[in-house]
Protein backbone atom coordinates (compact mmCIF):
# COMPACT_ATOMS: atom_id res chain seq x y z
CA UNK A 1 0.00 0.00 0.00
CA UNK A 2 1.48 3.68 -0.88
CA UNK A 3 -0.03 6.64 1.17
CA UNK A 4 -1.34 8.07 -1.72
CA UNK A 5 -3.92 5.24 -1.73
CA UNK A 6 -4.56 6.30 2.02
CA UNK A 7 -4.65 9.60 1.42
CA UNK A 8 -7.17 9.24 -1.92
CA UNK A 9 -9.62 6.61 -0.32
CA UNK A 10 -10.07 7.68 3.17
CA UNK A 11 -7.92 4.81 4.38
CA UNK A 12 -7.44 4.12 8.01
CA UNK A 13 -3.98 1.68 8.30
CA UNK A 14 -3.38 0.32 12.05
CA UNK A 15 0.50 0.71 12.41
CA UNK A 16 0.42 -2.39 14.33
CA UNK A 17 -0.76 -4.15 10.65
CA UNK A 18 0.82 -1.97 7.85
CA UNK A 19 3.05 -3.85 5.66
CA UNK A 20 6.83 -2.63 5.74
CA UNK A 21 6.60 -0.87 2.20
CA UNK A 22 4.24 1.83 3.76
CA UNK A 23 6.08 1.64 7.07
CA UNK A 24 9.30 2.42 4.97
CA UNK A 25 7.44 4.89 2.62
CA UNK A 26 6.17 7.07 5.98
CA UNK A 27 9.85 7.13 7.65
CA UNK A 28 10.82 8.44 4.34
CA UNK A 29 8.47 11.14 4.55
CA UNK A 30 9.69 11.54 8.31
CA UNK A 31 13.31 12.08 7.39
CA UNK A 32 12.44 15.09 4.60
CA UNK A 33 10.68 16.57 7.26
CA UNK A 34 13.71 17.09 9.43
CA UNK A 35 11.55 14.55 12.31
CA UNK A 36 12.91 11.76 11.81
CA UNK A 37 16.45 10.10 11.41
CA UNK A 38 17.39 8.09 8.29
CA UNK A 39 17.64 5.29 7.38
CA UNK A 40 13.80 4.30 7.15
CA UNK A 41 14.20 0.65 7.85
CA UNK A 42 10.44 -0.22 7.46
CA UNK A 43 10.23 -1.36 11.30
CA UNK A 44 7.71 0.73 12.77
CA UNK A 45 9.21 0.99 16.35
CA UNK A 46 8.92 3.23 19.62
CA UNK A 47 10.70 6.18 17.96
CA UNK A 48 8.47 6.52 14.80
CA UNK A 49 5.83 6.26 16.46
CA UNK A 50 6.63 9.08 18.78
CA UNK A 51 7.80 11.32 15.78
CA UNK A 52 4.51 10.53 13.55
CA UNK A 53 2.55 11.04 16.97
CA UNK A 54 4.34 14.51 17.47
CA UNK A 55 4.31 15.70 13.98
CA UNK A 56 0.42 15.21 13.89
CA UNK A 57 -0.18 17.03 17.25
CA UNK A 58 1.79 19.79 15.76
CA UNK A 59 -0.49 19.70 12.30
CA UNK A 60 -3.46 19.65 14.10
CA UNK A 61 -4.20 15.77 12.77
CA UNK A 62 -5.11 12.84 15.51
CA UNK A 63 -2.90 10.53 15.10
CA UNK A 64 -3.96 7.34 17.60
CA UNK A 65 -1.37 4.25 16.19
CA UNK A 66 -3.38 5.18 12.78
CA UNK A 67 -2.47 6.21 9.38
CA UNK A 68 -5.40 8.25 8.39
CA UNK A 69 -6.00 10.26 4.96
CA UNK A 70 -5.34 13.40 6.81
CA UNK A 71 -2.30 12.22 8.36
CA UNK A 72 -1.51 10.82 5.09
CA UNK A 73 -2.23 14.35 3.47
CA UNK A 74 0.29 16.12 5.94
CA UNK A 75 3.04 13.80 5.08
CA UNK A 76 2.45 14.10 1.06
CA UNK A 77 1.59 17.72 0.94
CA UNK A 78 4.49 19.44 2.90
CA UNK A 79 8.09 20.33 2.51
CA UNK A 80 10.54 20.71 5.67
CA UNK A 81 10.35 24.02 5.04
CA UNK A 82 6.45 24.61 5.47
CA UNK A 83 6.28 22.58 8.52
CA UNK A 84 9.58 23.90 9.82
CA UNK A 85 10.61 26.97 8.45
CA UNK A 86 14.20 28.03 9.13
CA UNK A 87 15.60 31.67 9.56
CA UNK A 88 19.61 31.11 9.27
CA UNK A 89 22.07 33.85 9.73
CA UNK A 90 25.82 33.89 10.24
CA UNK A 91 26.24 32.61 13.84
CA UNK A 92 28.09 29.31 14.18
CA UNK A 93 24.87 27.47 14.44
CA UNK A 94 23.62 28.56 11.38
CA UNK A 95 26.67 27.98 9.20
CA UNK A 96 26.87 24.39 10.62
CA UNK A 97 23.14 24.16 9.42
CA UNK A 98 24.09 25.61 6.21
CA UNK A 99 27.28 23.25 5.70
CA UNK A 100 24.35 20.10 6.85
CA UNK A 101 22.17 21.30 3.85
CA UNK A 102 25.41 21.90 1.30
CA UNK A 103 26.47 17.93 1.89
CA UNK A 104 22.95 16.35 2.39
CA UNK A 105 22.97 15.76 6.03
CA UNK A 106 20.29 15.28 7.90
CA UNK A 107 19.28 17.55 11.17
CA UNK A 108 16.66 17.71 13.47
CA UNK A 109 13.88 20.49 12.48
CA UNK A 110 11.44 18.96 15.12
CA UNK A 111 11.55 21.28 17.98
CA UNK A 112 12.87 19.67 20.81
CA UNK A 113 15.35 16.70 19.18
CA UNK A 114 18.60 17.61 19.42
CA UNK A 115 21.23 17.54 16.17
CA UNK A 116 24.80 16.16 17.64
CA UNK A 117 27.52 17.79 15.48
CA UNK A 118 31.64 17.69 16.31
CA UNK A 119 33.76 20.18 14.24
CA UNK A 120 37.17 19.81 13.81
CA UNK A 121 39.80 22.64 13.99
CA UNK A 122 37.37 25.34 15.38
CA UNK A 123 37.52 27.77 18.12
CA UNK A 124 33.77 28.17 20.04
CA UNK A 125 32.78 30.72 17.77
CA UNK A 126 33.15 28.89 14.41
CA UNK A 127 36.59 30.15 13.50
CA UNK A 128 38.99 27.61 11.84
CA UNK A 129 42.44 27.12 14.05
CA UNK A 130 45.65 25.12 13.19
CA UNK A 131 44.22 22.31 14.54
CA UNK A 132 47.12 20.99 15.68
CA UNK A 133 48.32 17.35 16.38
CA UNK A 134 47.73 16.11 19.78
CA UNK A 135 45.83 18.89 21.42
CA UNK A 136 41.90 19.75 21.96
CA UNK A 137 41.25 22.36 19.54
CA UNK A 138 37.61 20.88 18.30
CA UNK A 139 34.31 21.66 19.28
CA UNK A 140 31.14 19.08 20.68
CA UNK A 141 28.16 20.63 19.92
CA UNK A 142 24.18 20.18 20.11
CA UNK A 143 22.17 22.25 18.04
CA UNK A 144 18.49 22.57 18.46
CA UNK A 145 16.05 24.60 16.38
CA UNK A 146 13.73 26.83 18.41
CA UNK A 147 11.63 29.09 17.19
CA UNK A 148 12.59 28.66 13.35
CA UNK A 149 16.24 29.72 14.53
CA UNK A 150 19.74 26.91 15.16
CA UNK A 151 20.48 27.31 18.79
CA UNK A 152 24.22 25.75 20.37
CA UNK A 153 22.34 24.00 23.72
CA UNK A 154 26.08 22.67 23.85
CA UNK A 155 29.49 24.07 22.94
CA UNK A 156 32.61 22.55 24.02
CA UNK A 157 35.97 21.68 23.59
CA UNK A 158 36.68 18.38 22.81
CA UNK A 159 39.03 16.19 20.31
CA UNK A 160 38.07 14.31 17.58
CA UNK A 161 41.35 12.73 16.86
CA UNK A 162 43.42 10.83 18.91
CA UNK A 163 46.47 11.67 21.04
CA UNK A 164 50.21 11.53 20.29
CA UNK A 165 50.09 8.67 23.04
CA UNK A 166 48.40 6.56 21.37
CA UNK A 167 49.38 7.45 17.45
CA UNK A 168 52.47 6.07 18.80
CA UNK A 169 51.69 3.11 20.36
CA UNK A 170 48.13 2.33 18.62
CA UNK A 171 45.99 -0.45 20.09
CA UNK A 172 45.60 -1.73 16.26
CA UNK A 173 48.45 -2.67 14.36
CA UNK A 174 46.98 -1.04 11.34
CA UNK A 175 47.39 2.11 13.39
CA UNK A 176 45.17 4.45 15.54
CA UNK A 177 41.66 5.16 14.52
CA UNK A 178 40.75 8.75 13.23
CA UNK A 179 37.41 8.94 12.49
CA UNK A 180 35.97 9.94 9.04
CA UNK A 181 34.35 13.18 7.97
CA UNK A 182 30.71 12.72 7.75
CA UNK A 183 27.32 11.57 9.44
CA UNK A 184 26.77 8.24 11.14
CA UNK A 185 24.34 6.71 13.44
CA UNK A 186 25.90 4.76 15.41
CA UNK A 187 25.56 5.94 19.47
CA UNK A 188 23.43 5.08 21.84
CA UNK A 189 24.27 5.83 25.36
CA UNK A 190 25.64 3.20 27.74
CA UNK A 191 28.79 2.78 29.66
CA UNK A 192 32.22 3.32 28.65
CA UNK A 193 35.43 1.60 30.05
CA UNK A 194 32.79 -0.57 31.35
CA UNK A 195 34.25 -2.95 34.69
CA UNK A 196 37.39 -0.62 34.85
CA UNK A 197 37.98 2.41 37.34
CA UNK A 198 37.44 4.93 34.64
CA UNK A 199 34.36 3.93 33.65
CA UNK A 200 31.45 6.76 33.06
CA UNK A 201 28.15 7.15 30.91
CA UNK A 202 28.75 7.81 27.34
CA UNK A 203 27.47 7.68 23.49
CA UNK A 204 28.98 4.42 23.36
CA UNK A 205 29.41 2.59 19.39
CA UNK A 206 26.28 0.54 18.61
CA UNK A 207 27.20 0.47 14.36
CA UNK A 208 30.47 -0.21 11.94
CA UNK A 209 31.94 2.87 11.36
CA UNK A 210 34.71 4.20 9.10
CA UNK A 211 38.07 5.32 10.16
CA UNK A 212 41.22 6.19 8.86
CA UNK A 213 43.82 4.27 9.80
CA UNK A 214 47.15 6.20 11.25
CA UNK A 215 49.78 3.53 9.89
CA UNK A 216 52.48 5.93 9.26
CA UNK A 217 52.18 7.44 12.56
CA UNK A 218 52.11 11.22 11.23
CA UNK A 219 48.74 12.61 12.98
CA UNK A 220 47.29 13.15 9.86
CA UNK A 221 44.40 11.27 7.48
CA UNK A 222 46.15 12.55 4.26
CA UNK A 223 46.83 9.10 2.48
CA UNK A 224 45.74 6.68 5.24
CA UNK A 225 43.01 3.87 4.62
CA UNK A 226 39.64 3.34 5.18
CA UNK A 227 38.77 0.41 7.83
CA UNK A 228 35.57 -0.28 8.67
CA UNK A 229 34.39 -1.75 12.06
CA UNK A 230 33.21 -1.95 15.56
CA UNK A 231 36.28 -0.61 17.52
CA UNK A 232 34.77 1.16 20.12
CA UNK A 233 35.15 4.61 19.06
CA UNK A 234 32.59 5.96 22.15
CA UNK A 235 31.83 9.79 22.69
CA UNK A 236 33.31 10.43 26.01
CA UNK A 237 35.04 12.07 28.64
CA UNK A 238 38.72 13.87 28.64
CA UNK A 239 38.62 13.47 32.80
CA UNK A 240 39.95 17.13 32.48
CA UNK A 241 43.14 16.56 30.28
CA UNK A 242 45.68 19.08 29.51
CA UNK A 243 44.32 21.28 26.45
CA UNK A 244 47.68 20.98 25.17
CA UNK A 245 48.40 17.30 25.67
CA UNK A 246 45.73 14.94 24.63
CA UNK A 247 47.36 11.99 26.34
CA UNK A 248 45.70 8.41 27.37
CA UNK A 249 42.24 10.52 26.38
CA UNK A 250 41.62 9.34 23.52
CA UNK A 251 42.51 6.86 20.93
CA UNK A 252 40.35 7.37 18.62
CA UNK A 253 37.22 8.59 20.27
CA UNK A 254 35.27 11.48 20.48
CA UNK A 255 36.05 13.51 23.84
CA UNK A 256 35.18 16.15 25.62
CA UNK A 257 38.07 17.41 27.51
CA UNK A 258 35.92 19.03 30.88
CA UNK A 259 34.57 15.98 32.56
CA UNK A 260 31.74 18.47 34.21
CA UNK A 261 31.41 19.21 30.54
CA UNK A 262 30.71 15.60 29.58
CA UNK A 263 28.43 14.70 32.12
CA UNK A 264 26.54 18.05 30.87
CA UNK A 265 26.33 16.68 27.67
CA UNK A 266 24.91 13.18 28.59
CA UNK A 267 22.37 15.04 30.99
CA UNK A 268 21.34 17.14 27.96
CA UNK A 269 21.20 14.06 25.01
CA UNK A 270 18.99 12.71 27.59
CA UNK A 271 16.41 15.08 27.78
CA UNK A 272 15.81 14.48 23.61
CA UNK A 273 12.54 13.18 23.33
CA UNK A 274 13.03 9.78 21.33
CA UNK A 275 15.51 8.45 24.16
CA UNK A 276 13.55 9.81 27.23
CA UNK A 277 9.89 8.95 25.91
CA UNK A 278 10.54 7.06 23.42
CA UNK A 279 13.24 4.40 23.79
CA UNK A 280 16.06 4.38 25.96
CA UNK A 281 18.20 1.83 23.27
CA UNK A 282 17.86 5.06 21.20
CA UNK A 283 20.98 5.06 18.25
CA UNK A 284 22.36 8.73 18.17
CA UNK A 285 23.01 10.52 14.60
CA UNK A 286 26.19 12.59 15.09
CA UNK A 287 28.17 14.05 12.24
CA UNK A 288 31.67 14.77 11.82
CA UNK A 289 32.56 18.20 10.13
CA UNK A 290 35.96 19.74 9.04
CA UNK A 291 36.29 23.34 10.22
CA UNK A 292 38.41 24.16 7.59
CA UNK A 293 35.83 22.54 5.03
CA UNK A 294 32.89 24.71 6.81
CA UNK A 295 34.27 28.02 6.08
CA UNK A 296 35.69 27.53 2.48
CA UNK A 297 31.82 26.57 1.93
CA UNK A 298 29.82 28.54 4.04
CA UNK A 299 31.71 31.02 5.93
Amino acid sequence: MKLTEVATNNFRVDIDVMDADLAREIQTRLTALGCLDPPADGSFGPVSRLVLRELGRRANTDFDDVVDAGLARVLLDNTADDLFPLDLGGDFASRIIKYMQLNGFWFARMPGFHTIVYVEGANEDGSPNSDTFNEFNDRRMVIAIEDKKPKLLFNKLATTEPGKFFTVKPENPKGAARIAFGQFKAWHVGIHKAGKPSAHEALVQAAPLPVHRDLNKDGSRTGDKVDEGMFGINQHSGFNASVKDIGHASAGCLVTRSHDDHKAFMALVKTDPRFRDASHGYRCVTTIIDGHDLQRKVG
